[in-house]
């Protein structure tokens, strides 16, 4: 801060005669590039930030250029420690009892063919969201969008030949309490679906993936639950919630299913 700065009035720092609380007050839509550690080693994102404190009621306003300082001093690979701790900086920072940051960015997977072997990428929507409440207690949550296929079962059984199957998006949101990586998850929606997807298929490939389906027939239903008895017994994972949406290639619209599990009280 130069001498010209400390001449200038601070209007944010005034006091608030109106005695009212704010939960939330900061800044979104901010992309900002990143570094996350994923499997061990360090992986380069670009990601969309909302990051929020708590607003004292005596308090005017917030320092919003404090967000992005956060962002800038911010200089390690990222990973479930380093993430909360930026939380609780930027709470520091702002003089709050409470701060939330919400980390959204495209995360890429790289699968392997089941026959041919080549390798190719896939996207996943990923978001990662930190919290440090008025208690003092901090917690994270990551929110992965999974695509794969699913075939139908009944579609399977009242037909003489083949059976309809449609691209899904399994999407896992979970309240984490250890190092848990995005390619965990991933593996473990995929899993659970009918068939993986992959960005590159030669045609022996194709055969095997089809077939693959075909043997392995799921409902929207079966896919959430079977994904829920996976998390059900995944020790880093204190609750959850799983959404499955199969977009139907027989008619025009979706099937959907869902279920939340919260942690015992």
């Amino acid at each position: 801060m130069n001498s010209r700065d400390l001449s200038l009035p601070d209007i944010q720092a005034l006091p608030d005669a109106r005695n009212i609380a704010i939960d939330a007050v900061g800044i979104r839509d901010l992309r900002y590039p990143v570094t996350l550690l994923a499997g061990g080693r360090p992986v380069g994102a670009v990601a969309t930030f909302a990051m929020t404190v708590g607003l004292h009621a005596a308090a005017k306003g917030t320092h919003m250029s404090r967000f992005v300082e956060i962002l800038e001093s911010q200089r390690e690979p990222l990973d479930r420690v380093r993430f909360l701790g930026m939380v609780e900086r930027m709470r520091e920072r702002l003089g709050a009892a409470s701060g939330r940051i919400e980390m959204r960015f495209t995360h890429f997977v790289r699968k392997t063919a089941p026959v041919s072997g080549v390798s190719s990428l896939i996207d996943v929507d990923a978001c990662w969201t930190g919290h440090r409440g008025g208690d003092g207690e901090s917690a994270m949550r990551i929110r992965v969008t999974v695509p794969a296929t699913s075939l139908c079962p009944c579609s399977k059984e009242i037909s003489d030949y083949g059976a309809h199957n449609q691209r899904s998006h399994i999407t896992i949101d979970a309240l984490v309490t250890g190092e848990i990586s995005i390619d965990e998850l991933v593996g473990l929606a995929q899993r659970n679906a009918s068939c993986e997807v992959y960005g590159l298929l030669k045609r022996a490939d194709e055969r095997h993936v089809t077939q693959q389906a075909y043997d392995n027939p799921r409902f929207v239903e079966d896919i959430v639950r079977d994904v829920a008895i996976c998390l059900d017994g995944e020790p880093r994972i204190a609750s959850y919630a799983v959404a499955v949406e199969n977009f139907e290639s027989i008619h025009n619209h979706s099937a959907i299913a869902s279920l939340r599990r919260e942690p015992p009280r």
